[in-house]
């Protein structure tokens, strides 16, 4: 007696159920990490953020005006490592200023809108500077490291400490990260050592709009 063998369709159903039943569980298996993750990875706030969630929700409201470009996200997150040198010349880094509220700006004296912001920048450190609050303003000129500073006292930038990195290497990590496309780059972080705004290009800094931002940053915190 000849048996006929199954046609090729009837061969692959088994194996294709079988695939169709493994795809299922992979699916449900990535939905599940997925929502693991999002309460738990990249989608949560560190521990040492969580203090700094009530800054960002004063913030959103007040990027506006001279600041509509800000971006104060939702999550609160540790900034990329960077080291640079102090007005003593001496290493520093953003961890440094744990416990203050620091406005970081990258400029250069090549860069015109840099300039420009710069006396802005020098009242509001005039205003708000203290132990609580700093801008910590960083040079990225990479040649004549006598030229910032020369061009800050010439055009009368007095409140500002002296921060530069002629390595150039902040400027490198910064782009990696994408906090910088292009200069002037500032971002805020709060007393817990976590970024909470990023601005990138200028702004009037001296501006009601940005005393009220900065001064919303600077209100106590909940939850330290």
């Amino acid at each position: 007696m000849t048996t006929t063998p199954p046609s090729p369709a009837k061969r692959s159903a088994p194996r294709l159920a079988g695939l169709g039943l493994g795809l299922l569980v992979l699916l449900g298996a990535g939905a599940a990490w997925y929502g693991l993750a999002d309460h738990n990875g990249s989608g949560s706030i560190p521990g040492e953020c969580r203090a700094t969630q009530a800054m960002t929700e004063r913030l959103k409201p007040l990027a506006t005006g001279e600041l509509a470009a800000v971006t104060v996200g939702s999550t609160p997150k540790p900034p990329p490592v960077i080291a640079f040198n102090g007005p003593d010349g001496q290493a520093k880094s953003l961890g440094d200023f744990k416990g203050r509220t620091v406005l970081v700006n990258l400029w250069a004296t090549w860069c015109v809108p840099c300039r420009e912001e710069m006396p802005a920048l020098d009242k509001l450190q005039a205003a708000l500077g203290g132990k609580e609050f700093e801008v910590v303003a960083i040079n990225v000129d990479t040649r004549n490291a006598e030229k910032p500073k020369a061009w800050l006292q010439d055009n009368g930038i007095h409140n500002l400490a002296y921060y530069t990195d002629p390595s150039g290497k902040v400027l490198q990590v910064l782009q990696k990260s994408g906090h910088v496309v292009g200069l002037p780059t500032t971002l805020i972080v709060g007393p817990s050592g976590c970024e909470v705004a990023l601005l990138k290009g200028p702004a009037e800094w001296a501006s009601p709009d940005a005393m009220a931002f900065v001064k919303a940053a600077l209100e106590p915190q909940t939850g330290r």
